[in-house]
């Protein structure tokens, strides 16, 4: 392999590489693979969660969103945040799923937060009514809050399954120790 400099990512940063969640990149060269274009640089992703996994994605890439995951401050502020953050409440479910897709392809953690937040409340009010909860609304909650965790906890040094206590009991508690 034969390395090549000025990547707007570095070698051991993690990162949100599209749908594949945490992402480390573990080299950036141009890989001896046959039938990719050697005049490219790539990013050498092993996804955090799926260690035996590696993806190969070209630097200048456009296609795919790829991000730093949060800082330990910005997590924590993402979390003191949530009290403030709106919700996404579309009645029609044709456009309400049509949302919940869009704000999962932003890769944005304050998005996942939105379709989490939403959800819980939805699922709050249809359990009070006695109504079943919405396989639908099940599936996206589970993706969201997956996104969400994994990515929070490499940044708070923790399980992914702490994860969602801490944030209970950050909000709760109104406090956020950093």
């Amino acid at each position: 392999m034969r390395r090549k400099k000025d990547s707007k990512f570095k070698i051991n940063d993690f990162v949100i590489y599209g749908s594949n969640s945490v992402c480390l990149v573990k080299d950036i060269c141009v890989p001896d693979i046959e039938g990719i274009d050697r005049t490219k640089k790539y990013y050498v992703l092993q996804p955090f969660y799926a260690e035996k996994s590696t993806f190969y994605c070209p630097v200048d890439n456009r296609k795919t969103i790829m991000r730093k995951i949060l800082t330990k401050e910005e997590s924590n502020e993402l979390i003191r945040q949530i009290p403030f953050i709106e919700s996404i409440w579309i009645d029609n479910e044709r456009n309400r799923e049509e949302q919940y897709k869009k704000a999962l392809r932003s890769y944005s953690s304050y998005e996942w937060v939105r379709i989490i937040k939403t959800l819980n409340i939805r699922n709050e009010e249809r359990l009070l009514k006695k109504k079943p909860v919405n396989t639908l609304d099940e599936r996206y909650l589970r993706m969201a809050e997956t996104m969400l965790y994994d990515e929070l906890a490499i940044s708070l040094s923790m399980s992914r399954e702490k994860v969602e206590n801490y944030i209970i009991e950050q909000v709760h508690q109104g406090k956020i120790s950093e």
